[in-house]
């Protein structure tokens, strides 16, 4: 528009002085309508040379030249009375400011506190809000179905092969649900997977019940042959694929929109409290249903969750709404034509298989072709580690080296207030050092302690007390960092990834981590036996300094998308100067 209208005047005042040239200050108010309808920007044309000597006094611009399409400027007469030696201006400045005059500038202040400032603080809250209902009510139930089958079968077998399917379930379905939740309207597709999640947690308790009711005294094969069996199997797969595509949009999208991308702060500080909820509900959720047993019978217990359950659902249906109502409706995506054809297309039944292998592909030449890859990969990394960390391996090796019951109980609650204090370490450490920095101290630091671990293990005395606290401390502290990276590294390839593909990276990430965990859970069924333990450990300890190695190669060999991706973080602001 500004060049338009500065054609126009060229235009006739060529078109009407032909000799001697004299310096005059020409002021014309541009008015524009910008795409906000209150914003009206004001700009001037000043110091320009025209010829006026030849203008006679009466002379008009009764023919002025034609003017480009769209372009419309007032006629000016100038009459030769009033031009004088003196420079002279249509429009007073002073009475017309311009708006671009002088253009506000940030303090340092102003700008860390608009980097930790939400966008949506209403929408926030009401993201944690959902977050903790939903996720309690699935962490209840995580808890519920393992316990009810050890009660109902002695044997770890029925147990292994519902992990086994479900691990599986979430590598080959990820990429499919990840790539359909980004051409699928965020709310009716959060709406449809809490559904789909209450349904199959409805079905498999169904079946659970069924069991403890019937099921006497049966051998594991007749377990895991029967028809409940394998629709508790199948209910169980389908369930924990729907919650992790609802902990990936929620936690990979929804929270990115919410607090803001450029505001690097206010998104740390929103992961590490979801972070805090989600290892707040693991443990209220396990206590509760532990709390019930103690008290009810299994089949009360499983029709109490179910209650809670069905209770969920419109609750979970409100606060999705609610969230979007309140933060201005950042969450509603426009569907588009292609995005139509798209759904229909991977919702068909009978290209299941030719889908799923089809976003695999897809969603692998994606994820690959990220800058922020060594930062997901490295997480992915982590999840090789099953040995040195809180969980059943750990748990067998203490028991079977005769350490009293009260030690293995003290060291799972002090790794579970190791990860509670990482996640408000985490966002402190991101606002004094920035995010890459940050994620490269919390890997280097979990890496160091677990290979103190390690050296005290093949020192072969944990058996000794003070050896095994050390043991047993350093694994507990090496929580700090694995947790503190699981923040920021989520922060980072928040920042990495467009929103339009949010969902299938997270996905294919989650994907990849499941086939890490389904490769370490095959070694740990090979090296059965406690004597084996070590090797483990090797291999614990080299895929935690693998992505610690990864990452620090990542941040040391920039390239030019990833300075500018990351061109506001203390790291490279450094480097640049």
């Amino acid at each position: 528009m500004f060049s338009c209208w500065h054609k126009c005047v060229e235009q006739q005042i060529r078109s009407t002085h032909n000799s001697q040239s004299r310096l005059i200050e020409l002021g014309i108010l541009c008015n524009q309508v910008s795409r906000l309808h209150n914003f009206v920007p004001k700009c001037y044309i000043a110091n320009i040379e025209v010829d006026v000597s030849t203008v006679s006094k009466e002379e008009d611009f009764d023919d002025p030249p034609s003017l480009p399409p769209g372009c419309s400027i007032p006629v000016v007469n100038l009459h030769g009375d009033v031009l004088d030696s003196s420079p002279f201006s249509l429009y007073d400045r002073a009475s017309c400011p311009s708006d671009f005059e002088e253009l506000p500038v940030l303090s340092e202040g102003e700008q860390h506190t608009l980097a930790s400032t939400p966008a949506h603080p209403a929408g926030l809250y009401a993201l944690y809000a959902s977050y903790l209902f939903g996720n309690l009510v699935e962490q209840l139930w995580n808890f519920a179905w393992p316990a009810a089958l050890a009660i109902l079968h002695p044997s770890l077998l029925p147990v292994a092969i519902v992990g086994f399917f479900t691990k599986l379930s979430v590598f080959i379905g990820a990429p499919i649900v990840g790539k359909l939740m980004d051409h699928f309207p965020r709310i009716p597709m959060y709406t449809a997977l809490n559904a789909v999640q209450v349904a199959t947690q409805l079905i498999s308790a169904a079946t659970v019940i069924y069991a403890l009711k019937n099921l006497r005294h049966a051998s594991t094969t007749d377990v895991v042959l029967r028809p409940w069996f394998i629709a508790l199997v199948a209910a169980g797969a389908i369930e924990r694929l729907a919650g992790l595509a609802l902990g990936v949009s929620m936690e990979r999208n929804w929270v990115v929109l919410l607090a803001g991308t450029n505001r690097p702060v206010a998104l740390a500080q929103a992961n590490a409290v979801l972070n805090r909820l989600d290892l707040i509900c693991e443990t209220v959720g396990a206590s509760v249903f532990g709390l019930l047993l103690s008290k009810y019978h299994p089949v009360t217990c499983l029709k109490i969750a179910c209650g809670l359950m069905i209770c969920s659902f419109p609750v979970l249906v409100m606060l999705g709404q609610l969230i979007n109502r309140v933060s201005c409706h950042a969450l509603d995506s426009s569907r588009t034509t292609t995005d139509e054809s798209i759904c229909i297309d991977l919702l068909d039944v009978r290209k299941l298989v030719q889908n799923s292998l089809s976003a695999i592909k897809h969603g692998w030449n994606e994820y690959k072709q990220q800058t922020v890859l060594p930062a997901s990969a490295a997480t992915v990394f982590l999840n090789f580690n099953v040995a040195l960390a809180p969980g059943a391996i750990m748990t067998a090796l203490l028991m079977h080296r005769g350490i009293s019951p009260s030690i293995v109980g003290a060291f799972s609650g002090l790794c579970s207030v190791m990860g509670l204090v990482a996640t408000f370490i985490s966002s402190s450490l991101v606002q004094r050092v920035g995010i890459l920095k940050a994620g490269a101290a919390g890997l280097i630091f979990q890496a160091s302690l677990l290979s103190v671990a390690l050296t005290v293990y093949w020192a072969g005395s944990i058996s000794q007390r003070t050896p095994l606290l050390i043991f047993l401390a350093s694994i507990a502290l090496s929580r700090l960092g694995h947790m503190s990276y699981d923040v920021v590294g989520t922060q980072i390839v928040q920042t990495g990834v467009p929103a339009s593909k949010a969902n299938l990276i997270g996905g294919m990430e989650v994907s990849i981590a499941s086939l890490a965990e389904l490769v370490m859970l095959a070694m740990a069924i090979i090296a059965n036996d406690a004597s084996h333990f070590g090797f483990l450990a090797i291999l614990s300890v080299s895929s935690v300094a693998g992505a610690a190695w990864m990452f620090c190669r990542w941040l040391t060999n920039p390239t030019d998308e990833q300075r500018e991706l990351f061109m506001f973080d203390p790291l490279y602001q450094v480097k640049a100067i």
